[in-house]
């Protein structure tokens, strides 16, 4: 029997449209806490920083933003780019992809639905990540480099809209999900003007749902393409076993 504050995933399966898809990738697609513990830790270490004060405060942001309060010396792109360029490299053993993301991705993918990963890692961190697990890499990508302000500002959530090349069809409002794990994400999808499926990942149920999310899931496995019609551009989606009050 189930602890009284354990979260009930327990909705009903509901049929909504989408014309794109946004996916953060970290917690959403893959999980590389351990990796990302073990990068810190090295990195708050050389830097003579405690790596327990920047994990406390690193998820789900640029790892810019986190320099710049802990040792604004090193809050540039080339350094960001080198540290995090190595961590699938040195650590990709630790990292493991979240149930149903892969097959949700493959699915995309093969039916030719725009799709978008709009994260706070670098290039270089995301698609070593996408090369080290075998997975899809998205036909668009907004990583850390494209915007000035990092989640929960909307630009990036915006710009990876843009990039999905559905704001020129004959329709008055696109609509798009967003998929995250960060109460910082689902505070920029929302502020994007997107709903937002929120995975319970990294987070607790009652974070994601203080954040605004539209809906909250264990994992990818409740979120899947029922159909997909190319001629309008719309795809039926399933979202199953969402958390109920």
């Amino acid at each position: 029997m189930p602890h009284a504050t354990e979260p009930s995933f327990t909705g009903p399966a509901e049929i909504h449209s989408f014309n794109g898809f946004l996916f953060d990738m970290d917690g959403t697609i893959i999980d590389s806490t351990s990796a990302i513990i073990k990068h810190w830790t090295k990195i708050g270490n050389e830097l003579g920083i405690d790596p327990n004060v920047i994990l406390a405060t690193s998820h789900g942001r640029r790892s810019i933003d986190v320099l710049r309060e802990h040792d604004p010396s090193k809050a540039t792109y080339e350094y960001v780019a080198k540290i995090e360029g190595e961590l699938p490299k040195q650590f990709g053993a630790d990292a493991v992809e979240l149930p149903g993301s892969r097959a949700m991705l493959d699915e995309l993918q093969a039916l030719g639905v725009p799709w978008a990963i709009v994260t706070s890692g670098t290039y270089p961190l995301v698609t070593g990540w996408l090369d080290v697990m075998k997975l899809a890499h998205p036909q668009h990508l907004v990583s850390a480099e494209a915007v000035e302000n990092g989640k929960p500002d909307p630009a990036c959530y915006r710009l990876g809209y843009s990039k999905l090349g559905i704001e020129m069809a004959e329709r008055l409002e696109p609509e798009v999900l967003v998929l995250e794990d960060a109460p910082a994400g689902v505070k920029a999808g929302k502020a994007a003007g997107f709903r937002v499926c929120a995975l319970v990942t990294t987070h607790e149920a009652s974070q994601l749902k203080e954040a605004g999310a539209d809906w909250i899931v264990r994992d990818m496995r409740s979120v899947k393409v029922k159909e997909w019609d190319a001629e309008k551009g719309v795809a039926k989606v399933e979202i199953s076993e969402t958390l109920q009050d």
